[in-house]
């Protein structure tokens, strides 16, 4: 008797070059088109175009006509809004499967570009809402991951109006390294594909207090930093103790 996951593999083999890229993509195992069988990812990859991307390369621009919907197939992007004073600020991150852009609004109300080199699949927005209408598990799919950012938001605010600045530092690097082990990476060296400054924006601190947190991580032997992209964790514990709010701060 054939597998499932055998019988999966061999109805994608029919999709060509665009099955093979809707298997390895992210999406498929944490994403968007996680549930769907392969006549509905054949559907998707019809209407699709992949897009390869440079590291701060942009995906699309605040106030550019929303006119498609992203899935980050590979690599790290952030979203950026731009405060009336011209200050920008991070306001996420994203990873291989995650969506971006789909907004009800005719325009973006934020930026987002890439950190790393790596590829989108974009569609027409028009296209994903008959895709929406014709596969209500796709939709139901979407509103699932939509009520999951919604959770991560509200715990980011929470997050930056109770936590101290190492709560705050230890915290994200926990979630760096949860996305990438939620996407099959094991270790023990993680990327870290934001700078000290994508941090401290995303977290409403300094350069400075970000670097001086990362520093006092060091010293006490709860990381170690492998060139200016790879992290390890060397005491795992006791940073997720800090980083919801039940240790104590590392200095």
């Amino acid at each position: 008797m054939m597998n499932p996951l055998d019988v999966t593999r061999s109805m994608m083999d029919g999709l060509g070059a665009d099955g093979d890229t809707c298997v390895k993509c992210g999406s498929r195992s944490l994403g968007l088109c996680a549930p769907l069988d392969a006549a509905t990812l054949d559907d998707m990859a019809t209407d699709s175009e992949r897009v390869s991307l440079e590291a701060r390369a942009p995906i699309f621009h605040q106030g550019d006509e929303a006119r498609y919907v992203y899935t980050l197939t590979d690599g790290t992007a952030r979203l950026m809004r731009v405060l009336p004073d011209g200050r920008q600020a991070a306001i996420g991150f994203r990873f291989s499967g995650d969506i971006l852009g789909f907004t009800p609004s005719e325009e973006h109300a934020f930026g987002a570009e890439m950190l790393t080199d790596g590829m989108v699949c974009r569609m027409e927005r028009r296209r994903l809402e008959q895709l929406f209408r014709r596969y209500p598990l796709l939709e139901r799919r979407f509103l699932d991951l939509c009520s999951r950012e919604l959770a991560q938001s509200q715990e980011h605010i929470m997050a930056l109006g109770r936590f101290t600045a190492e709560e705050r530092v230890a915290a994200f690097l926990l979630s760096l390294v949860d996305a990438q082990r939620r996407r099959g990476h094991k270790g023990p060296v993680f990327d870290l594909p934001a700078t000290r400054a994508d941090i401290g924006e995303f977290l409403g601190l300094t350069l400075e207090t970000v670097s001086r947190a990362i520093s006092v991580f060091r010293r006490r032997n709860l990381i170690c930093l492998h060139g200016h992209s790879g992290i390890e964790m060397l005491n795992e514990g006791a940073l997720i103790a800090l980083g919801t709010g039940e240790g104590q701060d590392a200095a």
